[in-house]
């Protein structure tokens, strides 16, 4: 199979476990992870000051395989966000999902410090977008090192990180795809011409 027709399988995939995935409760997705036969485990990346966090999900393949970068929601790193990566890696990928919301102060130095969703959320907004931009290239960088890996990244968000991916998009080279789901374009199209790999476009007119 060419190379282009591995991406679009990969593209396929990725939009049917969301289909799959975006009805089920954070309870349920807890349990699927303490069910789940797949290897998890927690890398810390440094940034400056600061110690990034990011939950990564193995799949059960003799083969290198591409990285999937997961950018979560709104409400940070959650249960569903972690199940999501699993179910990537048992479609035969590795997942690695970032908490944007590590170090965000000396109370909270990830999404599972904050009080309620919606601290973290009200969290999220007040980060300087550059440091998003800055964490997702450490991850980049970090996909490249991971013995399991063919090279090649995948990135995809939903609503909030759908946006982020877009934005992702226009600064970072060596990716292979963007999948947004529900999230929105740069408002300026200067940006739109640094953009190299495809950009996919999920929105749910009748969800």
């Amino acid at each position: 199979m060419k190379a282009e027709g591995k991406m679009k399988t990969v593209v396929l995939l990725l939009s049917m476990i969301v289909g799959s995935q975006t009805a089920f409760a954070q309870d349920f997705a807890l349990k699927q992870l303490e069910n789940s036969p797949h290897h998890h485990e927690w890398i810390e990346l440094g940034i400056n000051d600061r110690t990034l966090y990011n939950f990564v999900a193995y799949t059960e393949v003799s083969e290198s395989v591409p990285v999937v970068i997961v950018i979560h929601e709104n409400r940070g790193l959650t249960d569903w966000v972690r199940s999501f990566a699993d179910q990537i890696a048992e479609a035969g990928y590795i997942a690695i999902a970032p908490d944007l919301l590590s170090g965000f102060d000396e109370d909270h130095a990830r999404t599972s410090d904050f009080e309620s969703s919606d601290a973290a959320r009200e969290a999220l907004y007040r980060i300087d977008p550059d440091q998003i931009i800055n964490d997702l290239i450490a991850v980049q960088n970090y996909s490249g090192m991971v013995s399991s890996s063919n090279g090649k990244v995948v990135v995809v968000g939903f609503c909030w990180g759908g946006s982020q991916t877009f934005r992702f998009a226009t600064y970072t080279e060596g990716i292979e795809a963007s999948l947004v789901f529900y999230g929105s374009a740069p408002d300026e199209e200067g940006p739109y011409q640094y953009i190299n790999a495809p950009v996919y476009g999920f929105y749910g007119g009748n969800d």
